[in-house]
């Protein structure tokens, strides 16, 4: 075959996979529009839960009440369906990997769902009740707390991105020591500055209040630890097997 017969071909299978991606989207994403209003809800409880007895959020623009739900819906579906993306994205550049490189990537596939989801979860039980306790409590006296449902989607989406990277960590240092990009004792020497840049992130990423830079930096901290305690094992396995593809081991001698 051809260079030019390869590179259709590749071609042909990238469209294949991105309609696939984007068909289990569409599916995922119909029954999640129609909850979409009670999806919304169940995200705005962290602040209502914090507001005043009567408080509520309001919705600045005409169109807003629509359209925020089913960006809830959709991100929803893009949650749920997530495992399925990326098992598409797995079975494109598999043909390409070694047979050991494709045992590895499969269990990333989903350890990476399951973590992103992990941490959108700790974000929503854990940080963000700390954080709008935070707010409406230093909030002045005789101002009315009445977020826009549209500016506080925004602000939930920002949270749930960061935390979710966030708890991708052990996947990107497996990732990197196991491609030998990074050998896995640079990463060792480096902790103290992961650490600082732990809390640089969380200082961004986060409201302006210790607490929840702390939820989000010493996480990410204890993450990358985690990370490479794991990459130790795979590596040990990956180097035990190619050991014994290319030296078996000889019978003992009687």
């Amino acid at each position: 075959m051809s260079a030019d017969e390869t590179f259709i071909s590749h071609l042909v299978e990238l469209r294949a996979r991105l309609l696939r991606v984007f068909g289990g989207l569409a599916l995922g994403f119909l029954p999640c529009a129609y909850y979409a209003r009670e999806l919304y809800s169940l995200l705005a409880q962290p602040l209502l839960e914090k507001l005043p007895q009567g408080g509520q959020m309001i919705a600045t623009e005409v169109v807003t009440p629509f359209f925020v739900p089913m960006k809830v819906a959709m991100m929803t579906a893009f949650l749920l369906t997530l495992p399925h993306t990326l098992y598409q994205v797995w079975a494109f550049v598999a043909p390409g990997l070694y047979a050991h490189e494709r045992r590895l990537v499969l269990p990333l596939v989903f350890v990476s769902s399951f973590l992103f989801a992990g941490g959108m979860a700790f974000a929503y039980f854990a940080a963000l009740p700390v954080v709008f306790e935070f707010i409406t409590h230093f909030a002045p006296q005789g101002v009315a707390v009445m977020t826009d449902i549209g500016r506080y989607l925004d602000f939930i989406l920002t949270m749930f991105i960061a935390f979710g990277i966030t708890f991708e960590v052990p996947v990107f240092v497996v990732i990197l020591v196991h491609t030998g990009i990074v050998p896995l004792e640079k990463l060792k020497e480096i902790r103290r500055y992961v650490l600082v840049g732990a809390f640089v992130v969380g200082a961004i990423f986060t409201p302006p209040d210790i607490i929840s830079q702390f939820m989000l930096a010493i996480p990410l901290y204890l993450l990358y630890e985690a990370g490479m305690l794991v990459a130790a094992f795979a590596c040990k396995s990956v180097s035990a097997e190619t050991s014994a593809i290319i030296r078996p081991d000889r019978p003992d001698a009687k």
